[in-house]
């Protein structure tokens, strides 16, 4: 089915929603992300006493005793941050298709309520096993990056989609970006001292990471009220309501348009989540850096990819269009990959990043379009759940894949890994370019 002019949309006469509440939505699902990526070695190491965490890494060294610590704290962290992918994974459908149903307001407000409750639940976590609970809540929640974005699709007309989704792409970076340097600052301060203080010595006590995660609390509330207070319903009006469906798929029943860019996404994240989570851990290994200068690359990567996509996708659509526009973001990607690996002094490391970040931000918010485009406005949460949901299943399959390559070959192997399989997604998009004239 295609997008159509003549199907029903929200009322035109009402004045159009704002899309601030939406993407900071969007915004702290990245934020929960990506938060505890600097946090991974410090995590261990506080935690290391705890007898579940102490059973899991003897586990681990008998299963291969040739590893040190130093490796299993990738391992260790490639497992935590794939938790919390898998899960939105599984419920982003789910969430998409509710938001068809019952709309996109009161899940917007249920999800949001859960990453608030994520949120405090980390902060107090005085055992691992809570802090993997409060992941496994939070990416339960995170999997509201379907309704949001199918209420991004409903507020944007189909000539104004690229925009739309360049506005998702923004708030993205800066989730991504920002998650890291929060997480990293707010872990500086130590609440722990109060804990002792109170001789609070239970499995609910603050930890070394409740800054951070009481700075995530905050902008959850925030946006709960602003959602609450200034987000009407955004679903168009006309519809029945449609049958919840909760399998994934790549969307063979949309056309087989909707499954090239599923798979290229899919595959693209693949070796794009992998890039994230190792990029720290080589440049600590090959240049010393320590966590500032992580931080700095992070959110120098962050402002490049917001500004980008916040700025520049809906004109580089309309002059190259959404296929052509994401091939020679493909490209450019390919091109910092192989930087990456080969960069042996720092100054060519920064010279990768630059075409990495150009050609990411170029590559997710045009998928997001193609797809959107492809079906009609009463089937965007579906369409668009499964497209998160492939994608988040990729961001649990991506770390993992990328820490065992780093460690048991080298550094340089993920990138080369994930420079060859963007041949995949380059050709999937170049098969749909071809076939062009079905998507509207």
């Amino acid at each position: 089915m295609t997008a159509s002019a003549s199907l029903p949309r929200n009322n035109s006469d009402s004045p159009r929603p704002s899309l601030g509440p939406i993407l900071l939505t969007l915004f702290i699902d990245l934020v929960g992300f990506s938060i505890i990526f600097p946090l991974f070695p410090a995590i261990l190491e506080s935690y290391r006493a705890d007898p579940w965490l102490e059973t899991l890494l003897d586990a681990l060294r008998s299963i291969s005793p040739e590893i040190d610590d130093a490796r299993l704290v990738v391992l260790f962290g490639g497992v935590l941050g794939s938790i919390y992918s898998f899960l939105q994974f599984l419920v982003s459908p789910l969430w998409g298709s509710l938001s068809d149903r019952w709309g996109r307001r009161p899940v917007l407000l249920i999800t949001i309520t859960g990453n608030l409750f994520a949120a405090l639940l980390w902060a107090f976590s005085g055992s691992f096993a809570l802090l993997v609970l409060s992941r496994m809540l939070a990416g339960i929640a995170g999997g509201n990056i379907s309704a949001a974005t199918a209420a991004v699709a409903d507020l944007t007309p189909g000539e104004h989609r690229a925009r739309g989704m360049g506005l998702i792409g923004a708030a993205f970076g800066l989730g991504f970006i920002l998650g890291p340097a929060i997480g990293g600052g707010l872990s500086l301060i130590d609440l722990t001292p109060a804990a002792q203080a109170a001789e609070s010595t239970g499995v609910f006590r603050t930890n070394p990471f409740s800054a951070a995660a009481l700075g995530v609390c905050v902008l959850s509330l925030i946006n709960l009220l602003w959602v609450w207070r200034c987000l009407p319903e955004t679903r168009p009006e006309g519809y029945p309501p449609r049958p919840i469906r909760i399998q994934v798929s790549l969307g063979g029943r949309w056309g087989a348009e909707v499954v090239r860019i599923q798979l290229a996404n899919m595959i693209y994240l693949v070796g794009f989540s992998g890039m994230e989570f190792t990029l720290a851990f080589l440049v600590n290994q090959r240049f010393g850096w320590g966590s500032e200068h992580i931080a700095a690359m992070f959110v120098a990567i962050g402002l490049v990819l917001a500004l980008v996509q916040g700025g520049l996708s809906r004109p580089m659509s309309r002059r190259w269009g959404p296929h052509l526009t994401s091939q020679i973001g493909f490209c450019l990607v390919f091109v910092g990959l192989v930087g990456i690996a080969l960069a042996l002094q720092e100054w060519q490391l920064m010279l990768a990043l630059l075409p990495l970040s150009v050609g990411a931000a170029m590559v997710m918010p045009m998928l997001s379009t193609l797809v959107s485009l492809a079906v009609g406005p009463d089937q965007q949460g579906e369409v668009l759940g499964c497209f998160r949901s492939l994608g988040s299943l990729a961001r649990a399959i991506g770390p993992l894949a990328a820490a065992i390559l780093y460690w048991k070959i080298g550094p340089a192997a993920p990138y080369w890994a994930s420079a060859v399989i963007l041949a995949i997604p380059f050709l999937l998009i170049s098969g749909a370019l071809a076939r062009k004239p079905q998507i509207q």
